[in-house]
């Protein structure tokens, strides 16, 4: 009420105006208007400790609720001015609040600084997004699932260097990535682990004269422990690093998978099929179908890296406590956050739009002599020969093949025993792909008992419903 100029809080130390580029870099509200629940809420819980330890009266708590909730209501309903000379979220809502009870409104900075309050609101937030990632990831697992299913007698070729290798059912290359985003999902659990502790009422960097009671906000707050110093407190931004290195590993498993996916759709492989509503055309080949939705989830993962080296570099330089370069981390959080969690839902879409060319796919498995290691194996098993000696056979055979333009299928016996004499009719068997694939019975193998197993396993890992 008595600040009818709009004058900072400090105003009455630092006389002279602020120089008009300097306000505008230093202010961070169009930012950091994204926290105002969390940095509300907290309010709400800092005031009501405030009352329960006597520092302030019942009617100052009333009154200050009625303004913080009316404030709520009017963020919500898009009728609230946020202004840049505010500076941040923080003093936004106070300089609002004062106008709407007057003087009171100075009761809500009792026992803590801004030092405290962005890092409790930020915590909040970053809690409640992780576990938005969380139930992403769990999504997307279980579109992985559904499509392995789909999938346990389809057969591919596994590659490695990119070339033909041991053929595979296409079900265990989609659970693949089930564990590779289990594991993402468990880093960002992890995290919960740091965001868990209640940073309000460490104040500026050495605590408060004020009898507060840091375990009631850490309850009402849902926080399970208060931190334990207050120095480190506002210090301590490496629940960001934390989280933007789960992201950027996690964005990373999406662009290696976007990689394969574009490899896979284009003419060469053609092993894939995306939907019309997934790929875009060209302003001048009108044939043209382009993998864009799969690049840009390639590309994404580049700014994604961009943010975590950007934290790790602002935090490199900066000793204890609080400075203006901290400022920043909320962009770069809530940025990487929008771009994971879009990136995710995006690869979901995908994956539930993609056509499997599975008869392309079984031509692919019978060219590179996918069998091959098969073959060594049987040899050793048969002829009890060093695995090296069946190595050697085995590649004669495929030699032979090369220079014949044949393929193992198209193998006679005789031809066979030209190579090894004591090899019988029955390793014709061995060609077969199938049986190839469902030989491999060691634990984690391709084989269908293996794979009907561990979808059973993650239908009930996943808690999967139809």
């Amino acid at each position: 009420a008595k600040n009818k100029n709009n004058q900072s809080v400090w105003s009455s130390r630092i006389k002279k105006k602020k120089n008009s580029f300097f306000d505008k870099i230093g202010s961070s509200i169009n930012v950091d208007k994204r926290l105002y629940k969390e940095d509300i809420n907290c309010s709400l819980v800092h005031v009501d400790m405030l009352f329960k330890q006597k520092i302030i009266s019942f009617k100052v708590k009333n009154k200050i609720f009625f303004g913080l909730n009316k404030i709520k209501n009017e963020i919500i309903k898009k009728k609230y001015i946020f202004k840049a000379e505010d500076e941040d979220i923080h003093m936004s809502i106070e300089r609002r609040l004062h106008e709407i009870i007057g003087d009171d409104a100075g009761y809500i900075h009792t026992g803590r600084s801004r030092n405290d309050q962005v890092v409790t609101d930020l915590k909040v937030w970053m809690k409640k997004s992780t576990n938005e990632i969380i139930d992403s990831l769990k999504s997307l697992q279980k579109t992985f699932l559904k499509l392995a299913e789909k999938n346990v007698y389809s057969i591919m070729p596994g590659f490695t260097h990119l070339k033909n290798a041991q053929p595979i059912s296409l079900s265990h290359y989609l659970t693949a990535y089930i564990e590779v985003f289990e594991r993402d999902k468990k880093k960002f659990k992890d995290n919960l682990r740091s965001l868990n502790e209640n940073p309000l009422g460490v104040a500026a960097l050495s605590g408060t004269s004020f009898n507060l009671d840091r375990n009631f906000t850490t309850k009402k707050l849902n926080f399970l422990k208060p931190t334990r110093n207050s120095i480190d407190t506002v210090s301590d931004r490496d629940f960001v690093v934390d989280f933007i290195y789960a992201a950027s590993m996690c964005s990373m498993h999406i662009s290696r998978l976007s990689e394969e996916l574009i490899i896979w759709n284009s003419d060469a492989f053609e092993l894939i099929e995306l939907n019309d509503k997934l790929v875009t055309g060209s302003s001048i080949m009108p044939q043209k179908k382009n993998p864009d939705s799969l690049e840009y989830l390639r590309g994404q993962t580049g700014i994604i890296y961009g943010n975590l080296v950007s934290m790790l570099t602002i935090l490199k330089g900066l000793p204890l406590t609080y400075f203006k370069d901290l400022q920043d981390d909320k962009k770069i959080i809530f940025e990487t956050f929008d771009n994971l969690k879009t990136c995710i839902l995006l690869l979901n879409e995908i994956l539930r739009n993609i056509k499997f060319n599975k008869k392309k796919m079984a031509e692919l498995a019978e060219t590179g002599f996918l069998t091959a290691t098969d073959l060594a194996d049987y040899i050793v098993r048969k002829l009890n020969y060093p695995f090296r000696k069946s190595y050697n056979i085995t590649a004669k055979l495929v030699n032979y093949c090369d220079q014949n333009k044949k393929s193992f299928k198209d193998l006679k016996i005789k031809e066979i025993k030209k190579i090894e004499p004591k090899l019988n009719e029955d390793v014709l068997e061995i060609f077969d792909l199938k049986r190839s694939v469902d030989s491999k019975k060691s634990l984690g193998g391709t084989s269908f008992d293996n794979i009907k197993k561990m979808l059973k396993n993650y239908k009930k890992e996943l808690k999967w419903k139809y």
